[in-house]
């Protein structure tokens, strides 16, 4: 059965569609805290416990899903995802805290993290052509996976109640995973859509090459893999952080009011999810690497500059551009490991990178906590971070160099064995 690619990619944002909804747990907490009369900190530790989890869940199975393949890794993901979500419900019929641990936490945790990487390896696959949009595409799914289930789940709880809306959402999420893993899988080896085939018989454009084909263990042994890796550790960090205080900080440092606040909190929603699709898209053009280099030179302009802030659109603006930069790092970073490593592994290796969400995730908040309750401001958590997003500058431009220099060898190995050849 011959495949259509785009129909592949929509199965792809169907299922990352789904587990993103898992970042709408903000509208559970207060009708559960207030219902059930549970802590707040007993509500968000399930959420701390998905989202660490994915990470890790997503470099810990990384290998399964390659072995199992991108369909039944993602019927397993649905599954998983569904009983958390579903068990969440049962949860609260129950009034057991542990449960929701277990089911909002545990279960969702483990099917987002397989969630997340199953479908990419087969994106980038079947978008040789245009990898940043490929993955763009489905990370955008699940940034506005939220957007979607917010007010869904609000409306749901006002209706049927809090365990029904578990009950409803877990269903549909599982179809809505079901049906998108039904249609995936991966192209045959080599392959290259019409127009890109016909451009490279007829000499028109010349394919690009991956600088490498590594398994994981390869992979992680190279210096490449741990520049990424650190980099996007610091795009994850500075990100989240933004993302955990913007509201508070916001109406510290410029007096933005609590609504004008919260609608800002909102937009970022929409840079979250924007920054994904069209960083990912312009990498196809400008290269992945120089992306990263637009990221970090960005935000080390920002984070010096929003100290010194007054004006509240030009805070809000910068805050937006830190927010894009965070979400065009995810769909850019199994892009730019398949540029550097191949697809022999990518889901493995995607996994391996997607360690740094969870570790993102922890000291993120952690940090710019620490920080505000020792100096009693948000301002010094901006040079702290300025100076992690220099090191990280200066670790993209040694990539891209890097990068350069892999390319140029390979091209002046690929026409000495052209020379030799024709001898």
């Amino acid at each position: 059965m011959n495949k259509n690619r785009w129909l592949i990619a929509l199965s792809a944002i169907a299922i990352h569609l789904s587990i993103g909804g898992a970042y709408a747990y903000s509208v559970y907490k207060i009708p559960i805290v207030t219902e059930m009369g549970w802590s707040e900190t007993n509500v968000t530790v399930a959420f701390t416990i998905m989202m660490g989890l994915a990470g890790f869940a997503a470099a810990l199975f990384g290998s399964l899903v390659e072995k199992m393949g991108p369909r039944k890794s993602a019927m397993v993901a649905a599954v998983l995802f569904g009983a958390g979500q579903a068990g969440a419900g049962v949860a609260i019929a129950m009034d057991s805290v542990v449960m929701y641990w277990l089911t909002y936490g545990v279960l969702s945790g483990l099917g987002m993290g397989i969630g997340y990487i199953a479908p990419v390896s087969t994106l980038v696959k079947w978008f040789p052509d245009r990898r940043g949009l490929a993955t763009g595409m489905a990370v955008l799914g699940f940034g506005s996976g939220a957007l979607i289930t917010a007010p869904v789940a609000a409306n749901l709880m006002e209706a049927v109640g809090i365990s029904t809306t578990y009950f409803i959402l877990g269903a549909s999420y599982f179809t809505l995973m079901i049906v998108g893993a039904s249609y995936i899988a991966p192209p045959k080896p080599d392959y290259m859509p019409a127009n890109m085939k016909a451009a490279a018989d007829s000499g028109k454009a010349v394919v690009k090459k991956d600088l490498a084909v590594m398994s994981a263990r390869e992979a992680v042994k190279t210096k490449n893999f741990w520049m990424l890796w650190s980099m996007h550790l610091v795009n994850v960090t500075a990100g989240i952080m933004m993302i955990s205080v913007a509201s508070p900080m916001a109406q510290e440092i410029v007096g933005l009011s609590v609504a004008g606040a919260a609608a800002m909190v909102g937009i970022m929603g929409l840079f979250n999810g924007g920054g994904r699709l069209i960083w990912a898209a312009v990498s196809d053009y400008i290269g992945r690497s120089n992306v990263f280099v637009i990221f970090f030179t960005a935000q080390l302009i920002t984070f010096i500059v929003l100290p010194h802030t007054t004006n509240v659109i030009l805070f809000q603006a910068l805050i937006f551009l830190v927010v894009s930069c965070y979400g065009g790092g995810f769909s850019n970073l199994p892009a730019f490991a398949s540029d550097l490593f191949g697809t022999k592994q990518l889901g493995v290796i995607h996994g391996y990178l997607l360690t740094t969400w969870s570790l993102g995730g922890i000291f993120g908040p952690l940090l710019v906590n620490t920080i505000k309750n020792s100096y009693g401001s948000y301002i010094p958590v901006f040079y702290v971070f300025a100076g992690l997003i220099a090191a990280s500058l200066i670790i993209s431009i040694t990539l891209r160099a890097n990068v350069r220099k892999q390319i140029a060898l390979k091209a002046a190995s690929q026409n000495v064995g052209d020379v030799s050849t024709t001898q």
